[in-house]
Formats: structure tokens, sequence, C-alpha cells
């Protein structure tokens, strides 16, 4: 099973009133291990920083001035993604701005259903409780070492967050898949089983300690539930 756990900066809270996208990083995870396999731009939003948003992730427009603009970026983004799901702390936000973006150029939009939301997820198993990246961090003991938010580092932190989330790096016991061969990969933990031992182990009873035991069940009656298993 393919994921993307991503993460965007953008220069507000609302396309709708022209705030744009300007980074996305995405980690890449099979079966719920990292594949380092990672996606990275920084992308030029064609207008103005607000100082709120710069004091978030400290990307200036002089920055981002020469970074290409989402137009030219879209198509490398969805071809990364595909048909992953995708693996985002508070899926709303970032899907709306990533929808903008596309409704803009008239490219398909990405699915509601294609996003995985952490915080969601943090919420029923935390219910009251602070569930930010930075608290589920510290819930976790997940060393974060960041002054500021930066789209791929956001990404490789829930990537950690997510696998705590969901139960641990390994929740489904799919044990050596990553860096396999194609057909490692498609077998999941759905169709996983424990190989036959090639040889088979011998008795740890004795024929001694097998006969007091016949014994000693005859002694227990006709209706004894041992003489029926």
């Amino acid at each position: 099973m393919r994921e993307i756990v991503m993460d965007t900066e953008t220069t507000g809270l609302d396309p709708r009133t022209g705030d744009r996208i300007v980074e996305i990083g995405g980690v890449e995870l099979w079966n719920h291990l990292p594949t380092g396999k990672t996606y990275h731009q920084y992308i030029n939003p064609e207008r103005d920083m607000p100082q709120e948003a710069f004091d978030v992730h400290g990307l200036s427009i002089d920055f981002l001035r020469d970074k290409p603009v989402f137009a030219k970026i879209a198509q490398e983004f969805l071809d990364f993604v595909g048909d992953a799901k995708l693996v985002i702390h508070n899926a709303a936000f970032d899907m709306k701005f990533l929808n903008a973006e596309l409704g803009w150029l008239n490219m398909a939009q990405l699915p509601y259903s294609q996003a995985i939301d952490t915080l969601d997820i943090a919420r029923r198993k935390f219910p009251g409780a602070q569930n930010s990246l930075d608290a589920l961090c510290r819930r976790f003991g997940i060393t974060t070492e960041r002054a500021l938010h930066g789209a791929l580092l956001d990404s490789e932190i829930l990537a950690e967050v997510y696998l705590e989330l969901i139960g641990g790096r390994q929740p489904d016991f799919a044990l050596g898949i990553v860096g396999g061969t194609d057909s490692d990969k498609a077998g999941s933990a759905s169709n996983w089983t424990v190989p036959a031992r090639p040889k088979t182990l011998p008795p740890r009873i004795t024929e001694a300690e097998k006969d007091n035991h016949d014994a000693f069940i005859k002694t227990l009656g006709p209706d004894a539930a041992w003489l029926n298993s």
C-alpha cells in the first residue's frame, strides 16, 4: 500500500481571497514504512507575502521570485502522488489549496476521499487533548528540532506521528517488504502467512509423560471433555 505523507506552506488561510501555495513536501511510505523517496518544491506565488505567513515559514518573496509557478510543477506533482493515499494533518486545509491551484489550471482535482486526516485520527484517539503536530510530537517523544515550519520537514515529522497514531512502525507486520521486488511489494498483510518450517520440531513430551497423561485421563470417566477433543 502506497501512501504520501505531505504538507504545504501558503501565503495565508484562504485561496478564495487570493492566497497561494508556496511550498509542497511529501514523503513516500510503502506498507507504512518510508521508502526514502520524497517530493519537495518551492513555488512562486506571484503575489506578496503577508508578514504573519512569513513568520510561520520564513519564505520571503525575494527567495521565491525565481522559483517555478504552480502551473509549471502541477503535472510533476500529480505524477508523484498518483493514486496513493495522502496523509495530511488537517487535510481540509491542504486539499482546499491544492484543488484551488489545480482548478485555476482546469486540471482534475484530488478527491477528498484520497486523503487521510491525521488530525481527525488524533482527535478521535485523544479527545479533548491538544492535537497539533507539535503537541503530538511531545506526546510521542518525537524530536522536531525546527524553528520554522517547512513542508518537507513537517512531512517527515508527520510520517513519524502517523505511524505512532496507527499503532507503531509496522502495524500490519509487513516485515521486509520495502526494498524487495515488485512481487514482494504486491503482497500486503492481508495475504501474508507464516512460512512452513523446513523441518518439524521434535516433541517436547517424553513417552513416559504421555503414558502418565493418558492414564490420568482415563480416571476422569467416560464423559471427560478431553476424551472428545
